[in-house]
């Protein structure tokens, strides 16, 4: 199953998540067993300026991409004011479907 993580940073936190992207990165390349990271990339504030994560997942549960995302190092720095799991019906684009 697919899941589409949202993340929103704190304000004025653009220093903590320079200071923690290689880390988050690293967790995003290890990934977890049974899990997958198929898409990531951070959100864009007008300016252009990064203001929160866009991550897609794939896991049998919910409960492992929570557990997955608990772990982040963003998440654990407490870059986030708002993260948001949801479950995604992976359509258009899908290169699952294309076979």
């Amino acid at each position: 199953m697919f899941f589409a993580v949202i993340a929103k940073d704190r304000p004025d936190s653009s220093a903590l998540r320079a200071d923690t992207k290689v880390r988050h990165m690293a967790h995003l390349d290890a990934a977890a067993p049974g899990l997958r990271v198929l898409q990531s990339g951070p959100l864009l504030d007008p300016e252009g300026g990064e203001c929160g994560s866009l991550l897609i997942l794939e896991a049998d549960t919910q409960a492992a991409i929570e557990a997955f995302v608990s772990r982040d190092p963003y998440v654990e720095a407490g870059l986030f004011a708002a993260t948001e799991v949801r479950p995604w019906l992976w359509r258009r684009g899908n290169p699952y479907l294309a076979a």
